[in-house]
């Protein structure tokens, strides 16, 4: 059986999809420089630890065996910090993006699955978005994820390389196990902060916009278990390798919640008190982003089985603790 190269694989979504690629029977290569992985997310699977802006050793890897796909995780991917600095976001993205397509066609890899994101839409003509809605970037993490997707389209058409480009909507959670979880540094995602104020790990939760046009003016985003966001991954893998065409694909649920609604929540679920500070909107955020999730179940067959907001907070509750 052929192998899977995932890279990325050590951080959080990677590392919960590895889990899910093995629990599959899958022969895994995680590739991934550890700079925000951590090496025991990699469990079971071979870990080669290296950097994508390195061809000389990306090439060794994928020539080294015959690989079966390639799932693309490993990527810089804060809204804010792009924004700032965007030619970090565009030097680091695109080359590492660039030099795995290239080294995947050398290797013979004619199936590649790409880690994308809400964030190519932008501002929303309508919700929930379906993927045909123009693609038109709010800033430059997702700019990045355009190119590469625009990337993948020419490279389907000239040289064969089929794709699926998930975009996900909210990424949250926790593996039910116990086993993985959510540990950015630093931590910008809003579950997680809201568990660590919780905790008492942090000094209050920080609310970026209280203006938006929502019913409470808290911006509102679509929740999606991380692992369902796994599930989708080998079903996208399976669908490619049955001769699917390529496809960019939501992943979320289609219900939204507001950050005071998930606030609300995690209090409920916690059975403890979310200290919070309104802030300012951050540069870069869009007051609602949800989505259709049809064209996944139709294409995929896809089914959430995590997804309720509950055991969302649950989960990522249970893995905070335990790191106490």
């Amino acid at each position: 059986m052929k192998s899977v190269l995932v890279t990325g694989g050590a951080g959080y979504i990677g590392s919960h999809t590895v889990k899910e690629l093995l629990r599959k029977g899958w022969p895994v290569v995680v590739f991934d420089n550890l700079s925000s992985g951590r090496r025991e997310f990699a469990a079971g699977a071979e870990l080669v630890v290296g950097d994508l802006r390195d061809r000389a050793v990306l090439q060794n890897v994928l020539s080294g065996r015959p690989f079966a796909a390639v799932l693309h995780f490993a990527s810089l991917i804060q809204v804010v910090e792009s924004y700032a600095d965007p030619r970090k976001y565009y030097e680091h993205n695109l080359t590492t993006s660039l030099n795995l397509l290239g080294a995947a066609l050398d290797a013979g890899v004619r199936a590649f699955i790409f880690s994308s994101t809400a964030a190519v839409y932008g501002v929303p003509e309508t919700v929930p978005i379906l993927e045909e809605h123009p693609l038109r970037p709010f800033n430059p993490y997702g700019q990045t994820k355009a190119v590469v997707e625009a990337m993948l389209r020419d490279y389907d058409r000239a040289y064969g390389l089929r794709y699926v480009s998930l975009r996900y909507f909210n990424a949250s959670g926790a593996d039910p196990d116990g086993a993985l979880g959510e540990c950015h540094d630093p931590e910008t995602h809003l579950i997680p902060n809201a568990l660590l104020a919780a905790l008492g790990r942090r000094p209050a939760l920080d609310v970026f916009g209280t203006d938006f046009p929502t019913p409470d003016g808290t911006a509102v985003r679509d929740y999606i278990h991380v692992s369902d966001l796994a599930a989708a991954h080998v079903l996208a893998l399976e669908y490619l390798l049955a001769g699917g065409a390529s496809q960019a694909v939501n992943l979320g649920t289609s219900r939204g919640y507001s950050v005071r609604e998930v606030l609300a929540r995690a209090e409920a679920v916690t059975g403890r008190a979310v200290p919070s500070v309104d802030r300012p909107r951050r540069e870069g955020d869009v007051p609602i982003l949800l989505a259709s999730s049809a064209k996944a179940e139709k294409i995929l067959g896809w089914t959430r089985r995590f997804s309720d907001l509950d055991t969302i907070l649950a989960t990522a509750w249970a893995w905070h603790r335990k790191r106490l």
